[in-house]
Formats: structure tokens, sequence, C-alpha cells
């Protein structure tokens, strides 16, 4: 391969910059010119593309976002704007595809790949958390330090004041972000989507606590929880248990932003890396990802058609240390 492109799609997580850089240095030390497709898709389909040096990716990797912005494109679901797409490729002289993203992006490119054989290796960025064979997708421990410190400030004012308050965190299919961060603010009760919520069990978990005489409770909840969002849990909870003085707190898209973790930095830069390294070598149509110590690789198919499970250890955990 002689020039290879890179760009963010979905829904930008912290540490995309990283991996960006990470793909761009790695491709120049190979002796590889690198594009970037600014805006996802929609940019390959608009022909949106910059060319890329060392200096382009200097100073970036603390940066939160993505410096090449980011889209969903509805065009790029249609034949017609795959074919676009593809013509702008050719006509860059792109060998190869590095893209960074979530289940969406991996399931478009393996698409693209069968109707155009283009090449492509994906690195898993979004803050979910979601993706099959991966422990860790880049941002995800950005985001759930972001929940932490948030909702650490949080409960100085529900212990001030004896309050109990719902914080929603994002997580519309998954509870990763709420059970981890969940357990790091020693939440009273985490309600996720992975399990059904009873609103009576919520409630024996609050008389218990004051009658310990707790003096504030936070409950985290992922916006996708079976019960509702936290506006409808905590309404269903204060129409039968009004011992507390209630709050609700959606935390909402502070949770994408902020500037990556050492974890974040150090896995996107990895993972960059060793996405060049792959397609340079010849493999494509697959995500590269990290499980233990060790650098991975699964099919964009089995990364987006399988799902990856909570750690049920993680719950009980949960339980115990919230009793």
């Amino acid at each position: 391969m002689k020039k290879i492109a890179v760009f963010t799609s979905g829904g930008d997580s912290p540490g995309m910059n990283a991996c960006i850089r990470a793909v761009v240095r790695t491709a120049i030390f190979n002796g590889v010119e690198v594009m970037g497709i600014c805006r996802g898709y929609e940019g390959m389909i608009d022909g949106d593309f910059i060319e890329m040096n060392t200096s382009s990716v200097g100073n970036i990797i603390q940066r939160g976002g993505t410096i090449l912005k980011s889209a969903r494109s509805e065009r790029f679901r249609t034949p017609e704007g795959r074919k676009k797409a593809f013509e702008n490729l050719k006509a860059n002289n792109i060998d190869g595809v590095i893209v960074i993203g979530g289940d969406g992006s991996f399931s478009g490119a393996s698409v693209f790949n069968k109707e155009y054989h283009i090449p492509f290796v994906g690195c898993p960025g979004t803050i979910d958390n979601d993706l099959y064979g991966t422990d860790f997708t880049i941002g995800y421990d950005t985001a759930i330090n972001t929940v932490m410190e948030a909702v650490d400030k949080i409960r100085d004012t529900a212990d001030s004041h004896n309050r109990l308050f719902f914080i929603e965190v994002m997580g519309r299919d998954a509870g990763f972000i709420a059970l981890r961060s969940g357990i790091a603010v020693g939440a009273e009760a985490i309600l996720i989507p992975e399990t059904k919520t009873h609103i009576e069990d919520l409630i024996s978990i609050l008389e218990k606590g004051r009658e310990r005489k707790k003096s504030g409770s936070i409950i985290i909840v992922a916006e996708g929880d079976d019960a509702g969002g936290a506006f409808e849990v905590a309404k269903r909870v204060k129409e039968r248990y009004n011992f507390y003085d209630t709050r609700t707190t959606v935390l909402g898209h502070i949770q994408r932003g902020g500037s990556p973790t050492a974890a974040d930095r150090l896995l996107a830069s990895r993972l960059g890396n060793k996405a060049v390294e792959t397609l340079l070598s010849g493999d494509h149509n697959l995500m590269v990802g990290q499980s233990g110590k060790e650098i991975v690789f699964v099919p964009f198919e089995k990364a987006t058609k399988h799902h990856q499970e909570v750690d049920r250890s993680l719950l009980d955990l949960a339980m115990i240390l919230s009793s």
C-alpha cells in the first residue's frame, strides 16, 4: 500500500485524536502516505479529504473530540451514496482505510468492503464500551471518570441536605458506564438495561439506608433502563416513598467530552499503531481490540452482531457494597 485514509465516525469519544495521531505517524514511519477524511462517511461521499503529515497531528493527544470531525450518514446507507464514496477513494488513490468508531461505523465498513473490496481495519472508538471482542473501547475510561467526578460533587450536596439524587448517565442499550461508575461512587443502586428494575426492591434499599440514618443517597440510572430514565424512576419512587427531598440530574453530553485519561491515550495509541500494521500486512475487514494485555483481532461482523455482556460479578459487587 502506498496511501491510506483515516476517519472518525459516529459519536465522538475522548482518545480519538490520540488514535488518529498513532495512525498517521505509524503510516509515515512505514513510508505510507495518509489522507484524513473529514466528517466520517459524509465526508467520504462529499470528497472532503485532507493530506496529513507528522505536523498535522502534533499537540492533539491530549484533546477530546476529533480533529477530523464526525457525523452520522444516512446517504452512506444507500447504494448511490456508497458508490460516490468509492469513486472519491479511488480518485484520491486510497489503497486502504482505518475507521475509528462504533458498531454502526464497522457495519458500514463491512458492507462497503463486500461491495467494493476496499480494505478496512477498525479501531473501537465509543464511550459505551459495547463492542464485542475488546475489553475496553477508546473513550470509555474517560467517560466513567467524568461521571465519577460529577457524582462526587453531587454527593456533597446530597449529604448536606439529606437528599436523594437520581443521576442519569449514557447507555441507551448497555449499562457499562452506569455499572462501573456506580461502583466507583458508592451508589446505593445502579439501574441498567441488562437487568430488570423492580421499584419495590429500590424502595427497600432506600428504606434500609434510612434506618441506618443515611444522610443522602445516589441512584445511578442508565438512560436505557427498562423502568425509564432518571426522571421516570424518580417519579415512581417519590409517589410511594417521600422521606427524602428528591432531585434528578441528567449528565448528558458532558460524558463525551474532555481530555482523555492516560488509559485512553495509551489504548488509542496501541490500537492505532496496530491497525496500520494490520492493514499493511494484508489483513482487513476486522477490528483491532485489546483482551487482557494482548492485542486481538475481531471480524467486523462478529464485533457488531455479538453483544458485549456486562460482568455479572460487578453486579454482585455493587449489591454487596451498597447493602
